[in-house]
């Protein structure tokens, strides 16, 4: 029983987009594709432990969501042409559609990103549809409650249904128009995967992360030439790159001036810094994630965290707060003013940004270590108090917990 539950989570991580991808085809609909495929998976979940894990689980999920999803349009339209429609829709040898994107999981996210969705509604949605996250993780990517983002995800869902906006696969010369909430998407897929923020989760989820690099792979081959996409490819091969040294052996989460840098991936790094450096000859101006990619860099390229060029990262920061300003992008350049100027200014940065970051535990980490810097114990230990009840990643929690328990 034990190994069809481990079979049926398995499949759930590595067939939910596929088996969701391919009711949607058949069907023209995501409502009705999530459906069937969530009634798939609750079948195989009281079936295989008693029947047995099939040959091919992939298979048998398919034609079973593809049964769940005749039945619901079934209850759902009593009308005969409705019928008629479901049953040739369900034809194994029907062909398959010719178009610019031959990747299952790619052309899902793509289908799902329609311009006609705001942009928050289109990651939310493609993140929930795809299967790599939960409501509860994509709310933690956004800093919104859980209910919120369920509402969300339920809004964009009416819209695609009450607007008519068809399943259908985005042409060549629409990708331009959807690139950027892909991007999005599959940069909150690897966070999610490089620092996983659910508690019952490992700490980091390396399926995720060679997910997210294999699609923008693939995207990088169908726009060589979007700065944007080599950006998100640079930047996630100089993270990925420390990925082995940023949890220890006991069990926690290792803070970057603590790596081990000789433990970094060398052929990561080298891939990534030539496609930064790629980009700035571009002549350019930069986005987001060139820039996000260019501070990595930096970091990289230090042989010693005491040699980091902090001058530099802030004056990245500069670039990507003009950009971005929003209060993460903020945070993220306090923490380098610090380096640079001191852990009084960086604080007073931080604590700027109190109103919009109260309840994300990165904030109260970061007020604690530069309370630390600066003596003030009573203080840093209220604020490890905080971001502890709030982290989520199992690894961080026991990191931040230790630096709390050694002050005096």
């Amino acid at each position: 029983m034990i190994e069809a539950e481990e079979a049926v989570a398995r499949a759930h991580r590595e067939e939910w987009a596929r088996v969701v991808a391919a009711v949607a085809r058949r069907f023209g609909s995501l409502d009705i594709a999530e459906e069937a495929a969530a009634e798939a998976f609750a079948a195989a979940v009281a079936r295989w432990p008693a029947d047995g894990v099939p040959p091919n689980p992939g298979a048998w999920l398919t034609t079973t969501a593809h049964h769940k999803a005749i039945d619901w349009i079934r209850r759902e339209n009593k009308r005969d042409d409705k019928q008629k429609k479901a049953q040739m829709s369900y034809d194994d040898d029907s062909p398959e559609p010719i178009d610019a994107i031959e990747d299952e999981r790619l052309r899902l996210i793509f289908t799902c990103c329609h311009p006609a969705l705001s942009m928050e509604a289109r990651v939310a949605l493609t993140l929930r549809m795809v299967g790599g996250l939960t409501v509860p993780e994509i709310a933690r990517a956004f800093l919104v409650q859980e209910t919120t983002m369920g509402q969300r995800i339920s809004r964009a869902k009416a819209k695609i249904r009450l607007a008519r906006i068809p399943y259908r696969t985005p042409s060549a010369e629409e990708l331009p128009g959807r690139i950027s909430g892909v991007l999005a998407v599959l940069f909150l897929v690897f966070n999610e995967g490089y620092l996983s923020t659910g508690p019952d989760r490992d700490p980091i989820r390396p399926g995720l992360t060679a997910e997210a690099i294999r699609l923008v792979r693939l995207i990088r081959t169908l726009m060589p030439e979007d700065g944007e996409v080599a950006g998100l490819l640079a930047l996630m091969l100089l993270t990925e790159a420390r990925r082995t040294a940023r949890v220890s052996g006991s069990g926690e989460l290792v803070p970057l001036a603590e790596q081990d840098r000789g433990a970094w991936n060398a052929a990561l790094l080298a891939e990534g810094h030539r496609l930064v450096r790629e980009r700035r000859a571009s002549g350019e101006a930069p986005g987001r994630y060139q820039i996000l990619a260019a501070i990595n860099a930096v970091h990289t390229s230090a042989r010693d965290v005491r040699d980091t060029d902090w001058a530099q990262v802030v004056a990245l920061y500069d670039r990507l707060v003009r950009l971005d300003p929003s209060p993460v992008v903020a945070l993220n350049r306090a923490i380098a003013v610090a380096e640079l100027e001191g852990p009084a200014v960086g604080l007073a940065a931080v604590d700027r940004l109190e109103d919009h970051l109260s309840g994300y535990h990165a904030y109260h980490a970061t007020r604690a270590e530069l309370l630390r810097r600066l003596d003030a114990n009573r203080e840093a230990r209220a604020a490890y108090d905080r971001a502890i009840e709030l982290a989520g990643n199992v690894a961080e929690t026991a990191y931040l917990r230790r630096r709390r328990d050694q002050l005096e």
